[in-house]
Parts: C-alpha cells; sequence; structure tokens
C-alpha cells in the first residue's frame, strides 16, 4: 500500500506541476473565464486547488465546523482564503504546495479526483489541454463510481448505466452502455459537461443529462 500511494502522490504532483506550468501562459483577462464550476472563474478554481492541496485532516474538521458542516460554504470559504488579488500571488502560492502530500480524511483516490477534474475544469475554460496517465484516470473514476454524490462522488449518476472507458479497463455495471475516454466519463460521473461526441452509446444521453443536472 505505501507503494501504491506514493505512485499516486508522484501522478498528483506531476499533474499540479503540468498545470502551473500552463497557467503561466494565461492572459489577465483568462483568469476571469466563467468555469463548469457553477459561479467559479479560473482565479477560483486555482485557489480552490492551493486550498485543497493544504487542507489536512485537523483543518478539514475545523473548517467543517467553521462552514456548519455545509461542503459547499466549506469549499467557498477555502476559496475566499487562498484568493489573492493577483492571479499571478495565486499562481505563486500553488506553485508553492505542488509537492504536498497533506489530505483530508478521505481516500487518497480523492487526491486524483481533485487534481483531473479540477485541471480540466481549468482547461476547458481557456482552450487548453491536459495530458493525464490512463490509468490514474481510471482509478479516479473507479472512485467516482462507488462514491455517492453527498460525498462528492458520481454513483447516482451511473446508476442503471454500463460505463465502458475505451482506453483503459474499465467497464463497469449495467443496462445502456457508455462509452468513451476515461477522462471524458470521469468528467461526467463527476457532474461536468462534456462536448459533443465525447461520448457515445445508448446511455450517453442520460449520462450527460445527469452531470448538468
Amino acid at each position: 500500500m505505501p507503494g501504491r500511494h506514493a505512485a499516486t502522490w508522484a501522478a498528483v504532483h506531476h499533474e499540479r506541476e503540468a498545470l502551473v506550468r500552463q497557467l503561466h501562459t494565461l492572459a489577465p483577462e483568462q483568469w476571469g473565464a466563467p468555469t463548469a464550476c457553477a459561479g467559479w472563474d479560473v482565479h477560483d478554481v486555482v485557489a480552490h486547488v492551493v486550498d485543497s492541496a493544504k487542507t489536512t485532516r485537523a483543518s478539514f474538521l475545523r473548517d467543517m465546523i467553521a462552514a456548519r458542516f455545509d461542503f459547499d460554504r466549506q469549499n467557498a470559504l477555502g476559496v475566499a482564503r487562498e484568493r489573492c488579488d493577483d492571479p499571478s500571488e495565486t499562481l505563486a502560492a500553488l506553485q508553492c504546495v505542488v509537492r504536498r502530500t497533506s489530505t483530508p480524511p478521505a481516500a487518497i483516490a480523492t487526491r486524483l479526483v481533485e487534481a483531473y477534474v479540477h485541471g480540466e475544469d481549468i482547461r476547458r475554460a481557456v482552450g487548453l489541454r491536459g495530458d493525464y496517465p490512463t490509468d490514474r484516470v481510471a482509478e479516479a473514476l473507479e472512485y467516482q463510481l462507488r462514491t455517492t454524490v453527498k460525498m462528492g462522488g458520481g454513483k447516482e449518476r451511473a446508476r442503471g448505466l454500463r460505463l465502458a472507458a475505451s482506453d483503459a479497463q474499465v467497464d463497469s455495471g449495467s443496462g445502456p452502455e457508455v462509452r468513451g475516454p476515461a477522462l471524458a466519463l470521469l468528467l461526467a460521473v463527476s457532474g461536468r459537461p462534456l462536448r459533443p461526441g465525447e461520448l457515445a452509446g445508448s446511455g450517453a444521453e442520460t449520462l450527460a443529462e445527469r452531470a448538468t443536472s
């Protein structure tokens, strides 16, 4: 298990480093681009990524108490805390936490979900492309499929459907098939809208509707 954790953290750190490099290329106005996270622009999502990287088990509990055990309020408090007036300062803060291995009281796979889903939130908002290791994306997808929406997963969105990754060994559930890249499936079960044609199969429309409802 320690070896697996080390490999997961290596993937998370690699993704954070890649994101930092791409964020350095943004024009000032791109930081204000709206993202798939309702009410958040690119700057907000980057601030959330910083906050998430800093979160420990103790700080998570403290913040949840302050937020009255409301996940959305807790996330908003974290964004407000880490979002600097100047995006370059928020980016510098992200660079400082790239190698952190702190985590809230949750499975380590949540760090992959955070890295890849929010990485795509940012990149898709400004027309950038990410390069993600398929095996780690598949690990994040499998975690989301067994975790309820209430706990940040996507189990209910996939209910009654068969999800089959075209680029990874993920074949989950039964019912109308939804086929596509593991990344697209991960985004859909995580409640993100997709581009036309990213998913195929008789269940694709159902999953797309659930992702945005």
